[in-house]
């Protein structure tokens, strides 16, 4: 008899503690589960024996990433309700998850063991990031890392980020493009900064030079740009050179840690402190400030996270750290704000752009299922697979207001107080 879907279903619901929120159809054809809304395939029992050596979001994930699990339907819907179920509940809510110290639970592991089949479970997949040694964000750590993410072709870039290049939080309007809301996000930067012709810019994590080339084409501004990836300097270097702009703009493979030859009227920061981590921000926020001027401006946008009650007990998100970005970290926004006041800013706006990132996050995803054979062409089939459960997870995340992305403006305010801003500094908001 055909009824795996069914005893998974009812081995779930024991182990959750409430009704599984999707459908499940099982490797033998059977389906069980509220009849409306997105199925979740289990197309082999390996996916069982994933999970049950790594119970939780990494066996869930493994079995994703190597095409043992899938989706049929809305991807978005499934993902909104198991955010509802298994990340976002009070944990007072519904039974917890102790096996090892429950009778029921033991008897239903044991049950999904049989199940499952013969142990062990296959091995992780080749896209998975493996264990680094050492300290975190030494540079070394830090460059392998970022090769992870980054090095894994400029073409498949191209076709999830579009003409743009831009790989972070866009600025949105009503009817507008992807290309238009990133050319909107960079100018606005642009304006917050008051770049002008013959400042000197610095952008840090400059990916494949969108911003540098704006400022220095658009502002006239002298651009350094920084990053850890050879692949995007190579690729930044060609487009500053096919725009004639490489009397203005340069490209380096450096840490920050690594620049030495400030002072810079502006430093842009965009989507690179998430990879710099909790214990080593401060340094960073000291060393952006070193490289300024008196009187220069810093724009930071970094994704925030909600605080946690006991903010000891967060860890790094498993998925995001094996496949996605290792050893990157979130922290709370307020917590961005009070550091980079100790480094010795003077923070003078903040603006949320939650909303915003879960619209660029659906446009990269449209982009990445609308050239699916090629994007697995260019990478492999897992790495697609990771890009388009990581991508649309995030947007979930971004819409239920468990993360966020803000800009800071800050100053180097000098001795006196002047910090050169208008008495309306939102006038930048404005159209020019």
């Amino acid at each position: 008899m055909a009824d795996a879907a069914l005893r998974l279903t009812a081995l779930a619901e024991e182990m959750l503690g409430s009704p599984l929120p999707v459908r499940l159809r099982a490797w033998d054809g059977s389906e069980a589960g509220p009849a409306d809304g997105p199925v979740l395939v289990i197309k082999h029992r390996r996916a069982l024996r994933r999970i049950l050596w790594r119970p939780g979001e990494l066996g869930l994930v493994r079995a994703w990433v190597a095409g043992e699990i899938d989706v049929e339907g809305d991807l978005y819907a499934l993902l909104d309700r198991l955010a509802g179920l298994l990340w976002e509940r009070d944990p007072g809510e519904g039974r917890r998850v102790h096996p090892l110290r429950d009778s029921k639970l033991r008897a239903a592991a044991r049950a999904l063991l049989r199940i499952a089949g013969p142990f062990p479970p296959p091995p992780p997949p080749a896209e998975e990031m493996r264990r680094r040694h050492g300290r975190l964000h030494t540079r070394r750590r830090d460059e392998q890392a970022i090769s992870h993410h980054y090095d894994v072709g400029n073409d498949f870039y191209a076709l999830v980020l579009g003409p743009s290049m831009v790989y972070s939080c866009a600025v949105w309007t009503d009817g507008g493009t992807l290309e238009d809301a990133q050319r909107d996000k960079l100018d606005l930067i642009a304006r917050k900064l008051a770049l002008k012709p013959g400042d000197r810019l610095l952008d840090v994590g400059c990916g494949w030079g969108s911003m540098a080339i704006h400022a220095a084409r658009e502002y006239g501004a002298e651009v350094v740009g920084i990053t850890l990836s050879r692949e995007q300097a190579a690729f930044a270097r060609k487009r500053i050179a096919d725009e004639g702009l490489t009397d203005r703009v340069e490209i380096r493979v450096q840490d920050y840690r690594d620049v030495k030859d400030g002072p810079y009227d502006a430093i842009s920061s965009i989507g690179m402190a998430e990879h710099v981590g909790t214990e080593g921000y401060r340094e960073y926020a000291d060393d952006l400030y070193a490289l300024l001027k008196p009187g220069g401006r810093l724009l930071n946008h970094q994704i925030s996270r909600r605080p946690e009650r006991d903010e000891d007990a967060y860890h790094v998100d498993a998925f995001i750290d094996a496949y996605v970005f290792p050893d990157g970290e979130l922290a709370p926004m307020g917590r961005t704000l009070t550091t980079l006041e100790a480094a010795g800013f003077e923070v003078r706006d903040v603006e949320a752009l939650r909303e915003h990132y879960a619209l660029t996050l659906r446009r990269w995803v449209a982009n990445l299922e609308a050239h699916w054979s090629r994007a697995v062409r260019l990478t492999s089939p897992g790495r697609a697979r990771i890009w388009r459960l990581y991508m649309a997870a995030s947007a979930v995340s971004f819409e239920r207001n468990r993360i966020g992305v803000n800009q800071f403006l800050a100053v180097r305010t000098p001795e006196p107080g002047t910090s050169g801003l208008p008495l309306r500094p939102r006038q930048w908001t404005e159209e020019v």
